[in-house]
Protein backbone atom coordinates (compact mmCIF):
# COMPACT_ATOMS: atom_id res chain seq x y z
CA UNK A 1 0.00 0.00 0.00
CA UNK A 2 1.46 3.34 -1.05
CA UNK A 3 1.44 6.03 1.62
CA UNK A 4 0.89 9.59 0.46
CA UNK A 5 3.42 12.04 1.91
CA UNK A 6 2.10 14.48 4.52
CA UNK A 7 2.90 18.19 3.93
CA UNK A 8 4.28 19.30 7.28
CA UNK A 9 4.95 22.60 9.04
CA UNK A 10 6.06 21.33 12.45
CA UNK A 11 5.92 18.21 14.59
CA UNK A 12 6.98 17.07 18.03
CA UNK A 13 7.43 13.30 17.91
CA UNK A 14 6.92 10.97 20.85
CA UNK A 15 10.67 10.49 21.27
CA UNK A 16 11.19 14.28 21.52
CA UNK A 17 12.34 14.83 17.94
CA UNK A 18 11.50 18.36 16.80
CA UNK A 19 10.64 19.07 13.17
CA UNK A 20 10.12 22.56 11.72
CA UNK A 21 9.60 23.95 8.24
CA UNK A 22 12.16 26.39 6.85
CA UNK A 23 11.74 28.54 3.75
CA UNK A 24 14.52 30.26 1.81
CA UNK A 25 12.77 32.93 -0.25
CA UNK A 26 15.94 33.92 -2.15
CA UNK A 27 16.66 30.40 -3.39
CA UNK A 28 13.00 29.39 -3.53
CA UNK A 29 13.29 26.18 -1.51
CA UNK A 30 11.76 24.65 1.58
CA UNK A 31 13.01 21.91 3.87
CA UNK A 32 12.40 20.19 7.17
CA UNK A 33 14.80 21.01 10.00
CA UNK A 34 14.90 17.80 12.07
CA UNK A 35 16.46 17.84 15.53
CA UNK A 36 16.40 14.55 17.48
CA UNK A 37 16.97 14.75 21.27
CA UNK A 38 20.69 14.85 21.88
CA UNK A 39 21.27 14.14 18.20
CA UNK A 40 22.54 15.95 15.13
CA UNK A 41 20.45 18.53 13.30
CA UNK A 42 19.56 17.71 9.70
CA UNK A 43 17.82 19.62 6.89
CA UNK A 44 15.83 17.05 4.94
CA UNK A 45 13.53 16.94 1.91
CA UNK A 46 11.48 14.24 3.61
CA UNK A 47 11.41 12.40 6.91
CA UNK A 48 9.85 9.07 7.82
CA UNK A 49 8.48 8.76 11.35
CA UNK A 50 8.87 5.56 13.41
CA UNK A 51 5.22 4.83 12.56
CA UNK A 52 6.03 4.93 8.82
CA UNK A 53 4.43 8.31 8.03
CA UNK A 54 6.35 10.22 5.38
CA UNK A 55 6.63 13.92 6.16
CA UNK A 56 7.53 16.44 3.46
CA UNK A 57 7.85 20.24 3.61
CA UNK A 58 5.19 22.56 2.26
CA UNK A 59 5.98 23.58 -1.33
CA UNK A 60 8.11 26.69 -1.78
CA UNK A 61 5.46 27.99 -4.18
CA UNK A 62 2.75 27.99 -1.51
CA UNK A 63 1.13 31.43 -1.52
CA UNK A 64 1.18 31.70 2.29
CA UNK A 65 4.98 31.57 2.12
CA UNK A 66 5.70 33.52 -1.05
CA UNK A 67 3.34 36.36 -0.07
CA UNK A 68 4.90 36.76 3.37
CA UNK A 69 1.56 36.06 5.01
CA UNK A 70 3.32 33.47 7.19
CA UNK A 71 6.90 34.22 8.19
CA UNK A 72 9.34 31.33 8.67
CA UNK A 73 13.07 30.99 9.34
CA UNK A 74 15.27 30.21 6.34
CA UNK A 75 17.80 28.15 8.27
CA UNK A 76 18.84 27.19 11.78
CA UNK A 77 21.00 30.05 12.99
CA UNK A 78 23.54 30.41 15.76
CA UNK A 79 21.50 31.04 18.89
CA UNK A 80 24.35 32.24 21.09
CA UNK A 81 23.40 32.59 24.76
CA UNK A 82 19.84 33.26 25.87
CA UNK A 83 20.98 36.59 27.32
CA UNK A 84 22.58 37.64 24.02
CA UNK A 85 19.49 36.59 22.07
CA UNK A 86 17.21 38.60 24.37
CA UNK A 87 19.49 41.62 24.12
CA UNK A 88 19.34 41.51 20.33
CA UNK A 89 15.55 41.06 20.31
CA UNK A 90 15.11 44.04 22.64
CA UNK A 91 17.45 46.13 20.47
CA UNK A 92 15.48 45.19 17.34
CA UNK A 93 12.16 46.13 18.96
CA UNK A 94 13.59 49.37 20.40
CA UNK A 95 15.01 50.38 17.03
CA UNK A 96 11.61 50.40 15.31
CA UNK A 97 8.90 50.83 17.99
CA UNK A 98 8.14 53.11 20.95
CA UNK A 99 7.11 50.96 23.90
CA UNK A 100 7.34 51.49 27.64
CA UNK A 101 10.50 49.87 29.11
CA UNK A 102 8.54 47.22 31.01
CA UNK A 103 6.42 46.26 28.02
CA UNK A 104 9.49 46.19 25.80
CA UNK A 105 10.85 43.52 28.15
CA UNK A 106 7.49 41.72 28.16
CA UNK A 107 7.42 41.77 24.34
CA UNK A 108 10.96 40.39 24.04
CA UNK A 109 10.15 37.48 26.36
CA UNK A 110 6.82 36.95 24.61
CA UNK A 111 8.74 36.40 21.38
CA UNK A 112 10.72 33.66 23.14
CA UNK A 113 7.50 32.21 24.55
CA UNK A 114 5.93 32.07 21.10
CA UNK A 115 8.73 29.76 19.89
CA UNK A 116 8.20 27.26 22.72
CA UNK A 117 4.50 27.86 23.46
CA UNK A 118 3.61 24.23 22.77
CA UNK A 119 5.59 23.24 25.87
CA UNK A 120 2.92 25.02 27.98
CA UNK A 121 -0.76 24.28 28.55
CA UNK A 122 -1.76 27.96 28.65
CA UNK A 123 -0.45 31.09 26.96
CA UNK A 124 -1.51 34.75 27.28
CA UNK A 125 -2.02 37.14 24.39
CA UNK A 126 -0.13 40.34 23.70
CA UNK A 127 -2.19 43.43 22.83
CA UNK A 128 -1.38 46.86 21.43
CA UNK A 129 -4.25 49.26 21.97
CA UNK A 130 -4.51 52.85 20.79
CA UNK A 131 -6.07 55.40 18.48
CA UNK A 132 -5.34 55.92 14.80
CA UNK A 133 -1.71 56.92 14.34
CA UNK A 134 -0.56 55.67 17.75
CA UNK A 135 1.84 53.13 16.25
CA UNK A 136 -0.03 49.94 17.15
CA UNK A 137 0.10 48.50 13.62
CA UNK A 138 3.80 49.30 13.37
CA UNK A 139 4.37 47.47 16.66
CA UNK A 140 2.34 44.51 15.39
CA UNK A 141 4.48 44.30 12.25
CA UNK A 142 7.75 44.52 14.16
CA UNK A 143 6.84 42.01 16.87
CA UNK A 144 5.12 39.74 14.36
CA UNK A 145 8.24 39.59 12.20
CA UNK A 146 9.99 37.74 15.04
CA UNK A 147 7.12 35.57 16.33
CA UNK A 148 6.98 31.80 15.75
CA UNK A 149 5.37 31.20 12.36
CA UNK A 150 3.80 34.65 12.52
CA UNK A 151 0.55 34.71 10.53
CA UNK A 152 -0.74 38.18 9.54
CA UNK A 153 -4.49 38.76 9.33
CA UNK A 154 -6.89 41.62 9.92
CA UNK A 155 -10.25 41.81 11.60
CA UNK A 156 -11.77 42.17 8.14
CA UNK A 157 -10.24 38.91 6.88
CA UNK A 158 -12.44 36.01 5.86
CA UNK A 159 -12.47 33.82 8.92
CA UNK A 160 -12.26 30.41 7.19
CA UNK A 161 -8.57 30.67 6.17
CA UNK A 162 -7.72 31.93 9.67
CA UNK A 163 -9.13 28.70 11.15
CA UNK A 164 -7.30 26.55 8.61
CA UNK A 165 -3.93 28.29 8.89
CA UNK A 166 -4.02 28.24 12.69
CA UNK A 167 -4.94 24.56 12.61
CA UNK A 168 -2.21 23.56 10.16
CA UNK A 169 0.60 25.97 11.10
CA UNK A 170 0.00 26.34 14.88
CA UNK A 171 1.85 29.63 14.81
CA UNK A 172 1.34 33.11 16.24
CA UNK A 173 -1.78 34.88 14.94
CA UNK A 174 -1.11 38.57 14.27
CA UNK A 175 -4.51 40.25 14.20
CA UNK A 176 -4.76 43.90 13.16
CA UNK A 177 -7.81 46.14 13.56
CA UNK A 178 -9.66 43.66 15.77
CA UNK A 179 -12.45 46.20 16.45
CA UNK A 180 -15.52 45.03 14.55
CA UNK A 181 -19.24 45.46 14.81
CA UNK A 182 -21.00 42.26 15.76
CA UNK A 183 -21.23 39.80 12.88
CA UNK A 184 -20.70 36.10 12.23
CA UNK A 185 -17.05 36.86 11.48
CA UNK A 186 -16.64 38.74 14.76
CA UNK A 187 -18.24 35.88 16.67
CA UNK A 188 -15.85 33.38 15.08
CA UNK A 189 -12.80 35.52 15.86
CA UNK A 190 -13.95 35.84 19.47
CA UNK A 191 -14.25 32.03 19.62
CA UNK A 192 -10.64 31.78 18.47
CA UNK A 193 -9.52 34.25 21.13
CA UNK A 194 -11.64 32.65 23.87
CA UNK A 195 -10.42 29.11 23.17
CA UNK A 196 -6.88 29.85 22.03
CA UNK A 197 -5.21 30.41 25.40
CA UNK A 198 -5.61 26.84 26.60
CA UNK A 199 -4.36 23.65 24.97
CA UNK A 200 -7.07 21.12 24.16
CA UNK A 201 -9.94 23.54 23.51
CA UNK A 202 -10.56 23.37 19.74
CA UNK A 203 -13.33 25.26 17.97
CA UNK A 204 -15.93 23.11 16.20
CA UNK A 205 -16.95 24.28 12.74
CA UNK A 206 -19.72 22.84 10.58
CA UNK A 207 -18.24 21.06 7.57
CA UNK A 208 -19.55 18.60 4.99
CA UNK A 209 -17.66 15.90 3.14
CA UNK A 210 -17.74 15.34 -0.62
CA UNK A 211 -20.91 13.30 -0.20
CA UNK A 212 -22.57 16.29 1.54
CA UNK A 213 -22.68 14.45 4.83
CA UNK A 214 -22.42 16.56 7.98
CA UNK A 215 -18.84 16.20 9.19
CA UNK A 216 -17.97 18.84 11.86
CA UNK A 217 -14.25 19.54 12.22
CA UNK A 218 -12.39 20.48 15.37
CA UNK A 219 -9.89 23.26 14.59
CA UNK A 220 -6.88 23.71 16.86
CA UNK A 221 -6.63 27.41 17.75
CA UNK A 222 -4.26 27.20 20.74
CA UNK A 223 -1.19 29.39 20.54
CA UNK A 224 0.28 32.88 20.96
CA UNK A 225 -1.54 35.84 19.47
CA UNK A 226 -0.63 39.50 19.11
CA UNK A 227 -3.60 41.82 18.61
CA UNK A 228 -3.80 45.49 17.63
CA UNK A 229 -7.07 47.31 18.31
CA UNK A 230 -8.55 50.66 19.32
CA UNK A 231 -10.89 49.69 22.16
CA UNK A 232 -11.15 47.07 24.88
CA UNK A 233 -13.42 44.05 24.53
CA UNK A 234 -16.65 44.13 26.50
CA UNK A 235 -16.19 40.54 27.70
CA UNK A 236 -14.30 40.60 31.01
CA UNK A 237 -13.16 36.98 30.64
CA UNK A 238 -11.65 37.72 27.23
CA UNK A 239 -10.00 40.89 28.56
CA UNK A 240 -8.23 38.86 31.25
CA UNK A 241 -6.31 36.93 28.57
CA UNK A 242 -4.30 39.96 27.39
CA UNK A 243 -1.04 41.62 28.39
CA UNK A 244 -1.74 45.12 27.12
CA UNK A 245 0.28 48.17 26.12
CA UNK A 246 -1.50 51.53 25.75
CA UNK A 247 0.12 52.92 22.61
CA UNK A 248 -1.48 56.33 23.21
CA UNK A 249 0.92 56.80 26.12
CA UNK A 250 4.02 55.92 24.07
CA UNK A 251 5.29 59.05 22.30
CA UNK A 252 7.16 58.38 19.06
CA UNK A 253 10.89 58.76 19.65
CA UNK A 254 12.82 60.93 17.20
CA UNK A 255 15.29 58.14 16.40
CA UNK A 256 12.56 55.80 15.10
CA UNK A 257 12.24 55.79 11.29
CA UNK A 258 8.88 56.91 9.92
CA UNK A 259 8.97 54.10 7.35
CA UNK A 260 10.26 50.62 8.07
CA UNK A 261 13.47 50.15 6.03
CA UNK A 262 14.08 47.10 3.85
CA UNK A 263 16.92 46.18 6.20
CA UNK A 264 14.37 45.44 8.91
CA UNK A 265 13.17 42.32 7.09
CA UNK A 266 16.71 40.99 6.77
CA UNK A 267 17.38 41.67 10.45
CA UNK A 268 14.16 39.91 11.41
CA UNK A 269 15.07 36.85 9.32
CA UNK A 270 18.43 36.53 11.07
CA UNK A 271 16.69 36.67 14.44
CA UNK A 272 14.06 34.12 13.35
CA UNK A 273 16.86 31.75 12.36
CA UNK A 274 18.44 32.19 15.79
CA UNK A 275 15.05 31.74 17.45
CA UNK A 276 14.61 28.41 15.68
CA UNK A 277 17.89 27.33 17.28
CA UNK A 278 16.44 28.55 20.62
CA UNK A 279 13.38 26.36 20.07
CA UNK A 280 15.47 23.28 19.33
CA UNK A 281 17.72 23.91 22.34
CA UNK A 282 15.08 24.91 24.91
CA UNK A 283 11.76 23.28 23.90
CA UNK A 284 12.55 19.99 25.73
CA UNK A 285 13.36 21.69 29.04
CA UNK A 286 11.09 24.74 29.47
CA UNK A 287 7.92 24.64 31.54
CA UNK A 288 5.90 26.36 34.25
CA UNK A 289 7.75 27.45 37.40
CA UNK A 290 5.02 27.77 40.06
CA UNK A 291 7.47 29.56 42.37
CA UNK A 292 7.24 32.62 40.09
CA UNK A 293 3.52 33.19 40.68
CA UNK A 294 2.59 36.73 41.75
CA UNK A 295 1.29 37.13 45.29
CA UNK A 296 -2.06 38.92 45.34
CA UNK A 297 -2.79 38.34 41.66
CA UNK A 298 -5.96 36.44 40.80
CA UNK A 299 -5.73 32.77 39.75
CA UNK A 300 -6.57 33.77 36.16
CA UNK A 301 -3.92 36.50 36.28
CA UNK A 302 -1.26 34.03 37.40
CA UNK A 303 -2.44 31.47 34.87
CA UNK A 304 -1.78 33.97 32.10
CA UNK A 305 1.42 35.43 33.58
CA UNK A 306 3.29 32.28 34.62
CA UNK A 307 4.31 31.05 31.13
CA UNK A 308 6.00 34.40 30.52
CA UNK A 309 7.47 34.72 34.03
CA UNK A 310 8.84 31.18 33.78
CA UNK A 311 11.10 32.34 30.93
CA UNK A 312 12.28 35.51 32.72
CA UNK A 313 15.55 34.83 34.53
CA UNK A 314 16.05 38.34 35.92
CA UNK A 315 14.27 38.87 39.27
CA UNK A 316 14.11 42.65 38.76
CA UNK A 317 12.31 42.18 35.44
CA UNK A 318 9.87 39.74 37.02
CA UNK A 319 9.12 42.21 39.83
CA UNK A 320 8.50 45.00 37.31
CA UNK A 321 6.12 42.78 35.33
CA UNK A 322 4.38 41.67 38.54
CA UNK A 323 3.77 45.29 39.57
CA UNK A 324 2.39 46.17 36.14
CA UNK A 325 0.06 43.19 35.95
CA UNK A 326 -1.23 43.54 39.51
CA UNK A 327 -1.87 47.27 39.01
CA UNK A 328 -3.72 46.59 35.74
CA UNK A 329 -5.81 43.90 37.44
CA UNK A 330 -6.65 46.24 40.34
CA UNK A 331 -7.72 48.99 37.93
CA UNK A 332 -9.89 46.52 36.00
CA UNK A 333 -11.44 45.32 39.27
CA UNK A 334 -12.13 48.88 40.38
CA UNK A 335 -13.83 49.61 37.07
CA UNK A 336 -15.78 46.38 37.31
CA UNK A 337 -16.97 47.35 40.81
CA UNK A 338 -19.14 50.08 39.23
CA UNK A 339 -21.09 47.53 37.17
CA UNK A 340 -24.60 46.90 38.54
CA UNK A 341 -24.15 43.20 39.35
CA UNK A 342 -20.81 43.82 41.08
CA UNK A 343 -22.14 46.83 42.99
CA UNK A 344 -25.12 44.74 44.13
CA UNK A 345 -22.75 42.12 45.50
CA UNK A 346 -21.04 44.74 47.64
CA UNK A 347 -24.35 46.13 48.85
CA UNK A 348 -25.65 42.65 49.72
CA UNK A 349 -22.45 41.74 51.54
CA UNK A 350 -22.71 44.89 53.67
CA UNK A 351 -26.43 44.46 54.38
CA UNK A 352 -25.99 40.82 55.35
CA UNK A 353 -23.66 41.96 58.13
CA UNK A 354 -26.61 43.85 59.62
CA UNK A 355 -29.52 41.44 59.08
CA UNK A 356 -30.38 37.83 58.31
CA UNK A 357 -32.24 38.49 55.05
CA UNK A 358 -32.17 41.40 52.62
CA UNK A 359 -35.26 42.81 50.85
CA UNK A 360 -34.78 43.27 47.10
CA UNK A 361 -36.35 46.74 47.49
CA UNK A 362 -33.57 47.69 49.95
CA UNK A 363 -30.92 46.56 47.46
CA UNK A 364 -32.59 48.69 44.77
CA UNK A 365 -32.69 51.70 47.11
CA UNK A 366 -28.96 51.39 47.91
CA UNK A 367 -27.96 50.85 44.28
CA UNK A 368 -30.00 53.77 42.95
CA UNK A 369 -28.27 56.28 45.21
CA UNK A 370 -25.28 56.28 42.85
CA UNK A 371 -27.10 55.89 39.53
CA UNK A 372 -28.25 58.71 37.28
CA UNK A 373 -31.01 56.48 35.92
CA UNK A 374 -32.64 54.44 38.72
CA UNK A 375 -33.10 50.69 38.22
CA UNK A 376 -36.63 49.36 38.75
CA UNK A 377 -36.96 46.80 41.52
CA UNK A 378 -37.92 44.21 38.89
CA UNK A 379 -34.61 44.79 37.06
CA UNK A 380 -32.67 44.50 40.32
CA UNK A 381 -34.36 41.17 41.00
CA UNK A 382 -33.48 39.99 37.48
CA UNK A 383 -29.78 40.82 38.00
CA UNK A 384 -29.76 39.09 41.38
CA UNK A 385 -31.25 35.91 39.98
CA UNK A 386 -29.85 35.70 36.43
CA UNK A 387 -26.42 37.37 36.66
CA UNK A 388 -25.45 36.57 40.24
CA UNK A 389 -27.30 33.27 40.52
CA UNK A 390 -28.90 34.17 43.86
CA UNK A 391 -32.26 32.88 45.00
CA UNK A 392 -35.02 35.25 46.05
CA UNK A 393 -38.04 34.24 48.09
CA UNK A 394 -41.18 35.95 49.35
CA UNK A 395 -41.29 36.86 53.02
CA UNK A 396 -44.19 38.78 54.54
CA UNK A 397 -45.35 39.86 51.12
CA UNK A 398 -41.98 41.16 49.80
CA UNK A 399 -39.17 39.52 47.86
CA UNK A 400 -35.94 39.01 49.84
CA UNK A 401 -32.53 37.42 49.42
CA UNK A 402 -32.72 34.79 52.17
CA UNK A 403 -30.11 33.96 54.82
CA UNK A 404 -29.25 30.76 52.92
CA UNK A 405 -27.57 32.91 50.22
CA UNK A 406 -25.21 34.70 52.63
CA UNK A 407 -22.29 32.32 51.95
CA UNK A 408 -22.66 32.70 48.20
CA UNK A 409 -22.77 36.48 48.54
CA UNK A 410 -19.55 36.41 50.56
CA UNK A 411 -17.83 34.33 47.87
CA UNK A 412 -19.01 36.73 45.16
CA UNK A 413 -17.79 39.72 47.16
CA UNK A 414 -14.35 38.13 47.55
CA UNK A 415 -14.20 37.39 43.82
CA UNK A 416 -15.16 40.92 42.79
CA UNK A 417 -13.10 42.77 45.42
CA UNK A 418 -10.35 44.93 43.80
CA UNK A 419 -6.87 43.55 44.45
CA UNK A 420 -4.15 45.72 45.93
CA UNK A 421 -1.26 46.46 43.53
CA UNK A 422 1.92 44.54 44.28
CA UNK A 423 4.81 46.73 45.39
CA UNK A 424 8.08 46.01 43.61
Amino acid sequence: MTTHPTPTVSRVLADGTLIDLIFDAEVGTTGLAVCPPGGTLHILEQFTTPEGEVLVPYAATNNLLTSGCVLLPSAVGDMGSKADLLTDIRAFIHRYVSLSPVFEDIAAHYILLSWVHDAFNEVPYLRLIGDYGSGKTRALLVLGSLAYKGFFASGASTVSPIFHVLHEFSGCLLLDEADLRFSDTTADLVKILNNGTMKGLPVLRTMTNRYRELNPQAFRVFGPKIVAMRQHFQDEALESRFLTEDMNACALREDIPIHLPDAMKAEALVLRNRLLAWRFAMRPTVGIDPARSIAGLSPRGNQMALPLLSLMDDAYSRDAVATRLATAEALAAAKRSTLPHVAMTGVLDRLFRERTQVPVATVAEEINRDLDTPMPIKSVGHVLRKELGLATTKSRGVFVVPASERGKVRELADRFAPAEPVQA
